[in-house]
């Protein structure tokens, strides 16, 4: 039997819906009640946008996406207050975000596809994140950041200005990322984290601070100081107690660092092996994972 034509299907659009000026919907688009899509708003194929949103001037969200209650895509930058006046700054998401209920998204990032977003996360103007980050519930990343592929940052985790946080990072529950080291000033110096680092639960990183890859920051740390490659840091403050290649799998006593030839769900290496992915990329990419 031959392929039948696919057949558009128009938006469904629900009650006391306000849709401005310039406005493209994709096909199979729904919007739900009581939201308001401003000017210049480009909603991609099968997106679905629920009750009481606010999508301001000049998004872009990419198809299959998900957006839950009272959002609001594209939140007015500083330079508003100054004048009231629309300045223009695009926020763009990519395709099959799904970003939960009372979240806040400001103009000026930029975020990759799959980016899934817990309850009430904020993130603010001028970040670049890249695709298959998660955010989870209370999440609030400042102005300024760069987030890489495959981060997950769980419920909490508060992500200063300037911040850089590389592929692959673990951050858990409750991590502060500082930046500000004579407070108050307006000195601003992020933290780096560099890939397959993991943050544990309730950690604090001072300003500047450089964590290299494959480290473990235990929880209730806080560090004052860079973290090397493969340390275990713990305490207050920190200082370095193992190296991560050392600890064992409880059951196997096999080592269990680096994760990435033990752990692979909603990684690029799923049901792949991380040797096999790895060898697929460039130089530039292989250097920025791992290094030397």
């Amino acid at each position: 039997m031959a392929n039948q034509p696919r057949i558009a299907k128009q938006p469904r659009i629900g009650k006391n819906v306000i849709i401005g000026e310039n406005v493209i919907l994709g096909e199979n688009v729904v919007i739900q009640n009581n939201c308001i899509i401003e000017d210049n708003v480009v909603l991609g194929d099968n997106s679905y946008i629920d009750n009481n949103c606010l999508i301001r001037n000049d998004v872009v969200l990419g198809e299959n996406s998900t957006i839950g209650a009272n959002c609001i895509l594209g939140e007015y930058q500083m330079d508003f207050f100054k004048d009231h006046e629309y300045h223009k700054h695009e926020l763009i998401i990519g395709k099959n975000a799904i970003i939960r209920s009372g979240c806040i998204l400001y103009s000026g990032t930029v975020i990759g596809d799959n980016f899934q977003a817990g309850h009430q996360v904020t993130i603010r103007e001028n970040s670049q994140i890249g695709n298959s980050v998660s955010a989870g519930t209370l999440t609030d990343i400042q102005g300024h950041c760069k987030i890489g592929n495959y981060v997950r940052m769980h419920s909490s985790v508060h992500v200063g200005t300037s911040s850089v946080i590389d592929d692959c990072c673990w951050i858990y529950p409750y991590v502060v990322f500082t930046n500000d080291p004579t407070p108050p000033s307006d000195t601003e110096i992020g933290v780096h984290v560099h890939a397959f680092a993991i943050v544990a639960t309730n950690a604090i990183i001072l300003p500047g601070i450089d964590v290299q890859s494959d480290s473990l920051i235990g929880a209730g740390t806080i560090v004052n100081r860079n973290v090397e490659k493969y340390q275990v840091v713990v305490g207050n403050p920190g200082k370095p107690r193992a190296d991560i290649r050392d600890i064992k799998n409880r059951e196997t006593g096999e080592p269990y660092y680096p994760w990435r030839y033990h752990f692979d769900r909603n990684m690029p290496w799923k049901n792949y092996g991380f040797d096999n992915w790895y060898a697929t990329l460039d130089d530039d990419m292989k250097q920025m994972l791992i290094g030397k």
